[in-house]
């Protein structure tokens, strides 16, 4: 299964930017599909992110227009630029990749361990 690794993240305050990465790793084919989560303390994991291999994005309504995520294929690797942030930006921040492999079954997908970003207002 793919091992991913996420980068980034802080404290920041509001209107600020914050950026993060991560990367995958192990043996795998290809990867065809990056994304981010995100969760905040008593909420659940919501995916603010998702980026395909053509490079294709879609995002959360909170986000969108604020956040940037973009994927370096020959990296294996994919980034978050977060923009004008708000408390509500607040939570643990996730990395998912979903991985193509030379055999099937295909195992899962892959997680973060999280990276947590807050934002003060």
């Amino acid at each position: 299964q793919a091992q991913v690794k996420e980068s980034g993240g802080g404290l920041v305050q509001a209107g600020g930017s914050l950026s993060l990465s991560c990367t995958a790793s192990g043996e795998f084919y290809t990867i065809d599909d990056f994304a981010w989560y995100r969760q905040a303390p008593g909420r659940q994991r919501e995916r603010v992110a998702l980026i395909t291999r053509d490079g294709v994005p879609t995002y959360s309504d909170s986000v969108k227009g604020r956040f940037i995520i973009s994927r370096d294929n020959a990296k294996n690797s994919q980034s978050l630029l977060m923009n004008n942030l708000t408390p509500e930006d607040t939570g643990t921040y996730f990395c998912y990749a979903r991985a193509r492999y030379y055999s099937l079954p295909s195992p899962p997908p892959s997680w973060g361990q999280g990276t947590q970003v807050t934002v003060s207002s």
